[in-house]
């Protein structure tokens, strides 16, 4: 059973900084793709970015373009997103998403059939 577990969320002013971790384990083999999804309030859920696992290869939202950046540590099996000049507007769940299937890795796939928990994120003015 896939394990998908996200840490680093929290409070933070606009204009700074947070690193989501997720560690991920209870596989035989690594994920294809990997992701950030997140979730504002009264919204519904959104592809923030993706990364293609066996060549790195990476796809963001237009919102996060610049400011967002999603990268793994195979070694520890564990997915980061840096987020910088954050915005109230990203203040949202983000969740951690997977999955093994060949195709693409696009948030909008319909893909993505491992999430995790989700850790919030709130970004005050």
């Amino acid at each position: 059973q896939v394990q998908l577990v996200e840490s680093g969320g929290g409070s933070v002013q606009a204009g700074g900084s947070l690193r989501l971790s997720c560690a991920y384990f209870g596989y035989a083999f690594r994920p294809v793709c990997m992701g950030w999804f997140r979730r504002p309030p009264g919204k519904e859920r959104e592809g923030v970015a993706t990364i293609y696992t066996g060549g790195g290869r990476t796809s963001y939202a237009n919102s996060v373009q610049g400011r967002f950046t999603i990268s793994q540590d195979n070694a520890k099996n564990t997915l980061y997103l840096q987020m910088n000049s954050l915005k109230p507007e990203d203040t949202a769940m983000y969740y951690c998403a997977a999955h093994f299937r060949t195709g693409s890795c696009q948030s909008d796939s319909g893909n993505y059939n491992y999430f995790g928990q989700g850790t919030q994120v709130t970004v005050s003015s």
